[in-house]
This record gives structure tokens, sequence and C-alpha cells, in this order.
């Protein structure tokens, strides 16, 4: 299997924002060693995995994608990261980084988009005069959160958590 990388050409056919070796060497360099023992076409099939999850991000990245036709989200134009621009030619190397974390975990067998149980909505408490009800709390989550991820991520994400959102102050 070949996995085409996207590195800043805005790909129509990517499939990931890291290749196999990159995720080698920053799995080697943090003492990841269960990536290691995956085989190649596992490891491909985890960063795949990975982008499917990057994905649910497409509404929060700031700017906009370089070209109609590309695969992933990025590169993209407008972004600016600690008061610099991130150039349109580019994949970003945390964005890489998160492809990367995301692909360990799945690589190891989670589930990182789980079908959620949304409960139930069971009645806790049930008062008939003058008309009380209380429900169980759902403790389901929305989403499955990668706390980790989303701080690398945080800082390629529109001023207000949405690519198509901006920041209002109050003069």
């Amino acid at each position: 299997m070949t996995l085409p990388i996207e590195i800043g050409a805005g790909l129509a056919n990517a499939e990931s924002y890291a290749s196999v070796a990159a995720a080698d060497a920053r799995c080697a360099s943090l003492g990841l060693t269960a990536w290691s023992a995956l085989a190649e076409a596992d490891k491909e099939i985890a960063l795949r995995k990975a982008m499917i999850f990057m994905a649910t991000y497409r509404t929060r990245w700031a700017g906009r994608r370089v070209h109609q036709h590309q695969a992933l989200d990025w590169p993209r134009y407008n972004v600016a990261v600690d008061g610099f621009v991130v150039p349109s030619t580019i994949v970003p190397l945390d964005i890489v980084n998160a492809c990367i974390d995301l692909a360990v975990r799945a690589g190891s067998g989670e589930d990182l988009l789980p079908d959620l149980d949304t409960g139930s909505n069971a009645i806790k408490r049930d008062k008939v005069g003058p008309i009380d009800t209380e429900y169980f709390q759902n403790t389901t989550d929305a989403r499955e959160r990668f706390v980790a991820v989303d701080a690398l991520l945080a800082p390629y994400f529109g001023s207000a958590g949405g690519g198509n959102s901006m920041k209002v102050v109050r003069a």
C-alpha cells in the first residue's frame, strides 16, 4: 500500500499528513514502543483512521483551504500562529504530530469515533402535583475528546473556536 501524504501542495488524493517514517521517528523519540511492533500496513491504516478523526476539526480551523479540490483541510490560507503567518505551502508540524498521536491511539485498537450511547432519558424523580420531573444526568460526552491533541491544535483554530467566527471586543 502507498499512503499519499499531504505536504502542502493541496493534493486531491492525500490520505494523511504524516508518513509512516515520520510516525516511526516521533514514536521512537517519545518511547512509544507499541507503534514499532505494528506492521507497515497497520501503521498506514492507523494514519488513515487518524485523518478520519481529524476531519471533525474541519469547521474549527482558522483560515480557508488553498485549493477547492484538495482532499484534506491543510494547507490553508489566512492562518497566523503567535503573530506569524503560517505559509500556505506547508502543513505545520503540530498538525502532522497531532495526526501521529491520533494514529498511535488507532494503532493500539482505540476507536477514535465510537458510536455514542445517548442514554435513555430515564426519570430519576417524578412528583405529580405541581409537576416536578427530574431525569438522570446523561454522562455521555458529545464526542470523544483528546485533550493533548486539542491543546496541540488550539493555535490553529479560529479566534473563537471556529473558522467562520471572529473575536469581538467591547470598547
